[in-house]
C-alpha cells in the first residue's frame, strides 16, 4: 500500500496498550534512500543524525539547511534541503539566522 493511504487510514486512530495510549501513525515511520544502493534509512534516525550535527555545530557560524543537507549526504544520509527543514524545524531548531550565537 502507499505511504498516504496508510497515513489517511491511520490519522486520528489510537491503539491503548499496557505501556499507553498511541496513535496508529506511531508505528509506521517513513523513510529515506542512503547512498548505498538499495538501502533506506527511517526517518527517525535522519532526524536523530541531524540532531547530533545541530548540536555539535559552531553557534557563531550555524549550518544552512543546504549545508545540513550536504553533511547529511556524506554521512549517507540522502535528504533534500527542504526535508532538512522540516526535520529540523519538527526538532525545535530554529533557522540558521536564529541560532546564530555573537
Amino acid at each position: 500500500m502507499h505511504e498516504s493511504t496508510i497515513s489517511r487510514v491511520s490519522r486520528g486512530k489510537y491503539l491503548a496498550s499496557p505501556q499507553g495510549i498511541f496513535e496508529l501513525r506511531y508505528f509506521f515511520s517513513s523513510f529515506l534512500h542512503s547512498a548505498a544502493d538499495d538501502e533506506v534509512i527511517s526517518a527517525i534516525a535522519a532526524k536523530t543524525e541531524l540532531k547530533k550535527i545541530l548540536e555539535s555545530e559552531d553557534g557563531r557560524k550555524p549550518f544552512s539547511d543546504e549545508k545540513l543537507s550536504q553533511i547529511l549526504k556524506k554521512r549517507g544520509i540522502l535528504t533534500a534541503r527542504r526535508t532538512v527543514a522540516k526535520y529540523r524545524e519538527a526538532l525545535g531548531f530554529p533557522s540558521a539566522s536564529l541560532r546564530k550565537k555573537l
